[in-house]
């Protein structure tokens, strides 16, 4: 018991690092007032980020599932992520100003491996601690919303004195992240060892074969990678509505602190509404709150409006994330849960970003933030209804035997 609460707390501290949200809340707006990027330039660059994440994730996800319950590649993220304000300073931003291309290239390498695919790396290792020393997921991951609420919180702020600011925070967090992670221990048993080294190439390659799979993989890219693209761009939008960009920028800081404090609060409800509902119906509530709050966005007018509609994302989040780990307990093989999620879901999610980055960051250009929302959000209600009928109800869960009956009649 007293290992258990020590493991919560370690792994809950790791997850409440600044430096995810100082490196990455207000990257549009660095792109833009910094470095006076164009909306379709934005566009590009978040298209090669996602290619590029589409690229590692399922790697991380195999060798995060090989490895099982020992801490090896979140000591390898851990340093790389210390490098990261001298990344951005020194080498992103500079690139980024000589040739877009070149420089979306080379960030895309380091904060795809560092950033982008390593925060699944991080979720799918404590969920399989969690399930190992029987604490609630969505308690630990609260306070990584705590934890990035507290960051953006000041970023504004500090945006306006320096932006490089914020890149330094990220960086001596992250050294902090070191020390949390070395001081971690993990028992791992001989059972545990073996269960995580069966796992073969022919295993990933086998989910490929089932028809759940790629119905779950449907409702993804057209769910969850929408929100992706609403908010990628959503800070220039907001900004804008202000008298001032550095007046935009602060409150823009305290709307994204508020917002995550609301999510870390909706992240210890939400196992409760989950388990009430079922997996499905939690992704199905999920996908009409985010519609609800895209569309919305087309539709209201001024800051507060606006400032309204993205606080839906609290709610919406935590009953995604809770769900979705839930719904592949339920379905897939729980020794694939690192591939799942980072295939399944996040990089899934990638492939839906990366061919429709461009197409969003022109609309942006083109039509204007109001009326790409229209469009997107009900892509979002459209691929919600369904997905009514394509993802599984609890009754037809058919576990590993059923995986394996799946196949075989594949095959």
């Amino acid at each position: 018991m007293k290992s258990s609460k020590v493991l919560y707390w370690k792994l809950s501290a790791y997850f409440f690092s600044f430096t995810w949200s100082s490196s990455a809340s207000l990257f549009p707006i660095w792109l833009k007032q910094e470095l006076n990027l164009s909306g379709s330039a934005t566009g590009l660059i978040f298209s090669v980020n996602a290619i590029f994440v589409l690229c590692i994730q399922p790697v991380y996800g195999y060798i995060s599932d090989k490895m099982g319950l020992k801490k090896n590649i979140l000591s390898f993220i851990s340093l790389l992520l210390v490098f990261v304000g001298p990344f951005y300073i020194y080498i992103y931003g500079p690139l980024l100003k000589y040739n877009v291309i070149l420089g979306a290239a080379v960030g895309a390498i380091y904060l795809g491996v560092s950033i982008s695919a390593s925060i699944g790396v991080i979720e799918t290792y404590v969920e399989k601690v969690s399930r190992k020393y029987s604490f609630e997921y969505g308690k630990s991951r609260m306070w990584g919303s705590l934890g990035w609420a507290s960051a953006t919180f000041f970023a504004g702020q500090l945006f306006n004195i320096n932006p490089n600011i914020n890149f330094w925070v990220a960086s001596v967090s992250a050294i902090i992240l070191v020390a949390i992670i070395i001081s971690v221990k993990i028992e791992v048993t001989n059972y545990e060892l073996a269960k995580a080294e069966s796992i073969k190439l022919k295993d990933v390659g086998q989910l490929l074969l089932l028809r759940k799979f790629w119905f779950l993989m449907m409702y993804v890219i057209g769910v969850t990678c929408v929100y992706s693209l609403y908010d990628q761009q959503f800070p220039i939008y907001y900004t804008s509505l202000f008298p001032t960009e550095s007046m935009g920028n602060q409150v823009f800081g305290y709307l994204s602190s508020f917002q995550v404090f609301l999510e870390a609060g909706m992240m210890f409800i939400a196992p409760f509404i989950v388990n009430k509902i079922g997996a499905k119906n939690g992704l199905l509530l999920a996908g009409i709150l985010m519609a609800l709050r895209i569309i919305g966005s087309g539709l209201v007018v001024g800051p507060i409006g606006i400032s309204s509609m993205k606080l839906i994302h609290a709610l919406e989040l935590p009953i995604m994330l809770i769900a979705i780990f839930k719904y592949f307990a339920a379905n897939f093989d729980t020794r694939l849960s690192s591939v799942l999620y980072l295939v399944g879901f996040q990089a899934a999610s990638q492939v839906g970003a990366s061919l429709l980055s461009p197409f969003a960051g022109k609309l942006y250009d083109m039509i204007g933030f109001r009326h790409t929302y229209l469009i997107l959000g009900m892509i979002v209600l459209c691929f919600t209804i369904i997905s009514m009928f394509t993802l599984l109800s609890p009754n037809k869960s058919k576990g590993l035997e059923g995986n394996i009956k799946d196949i075989k009649q594949v095959t």
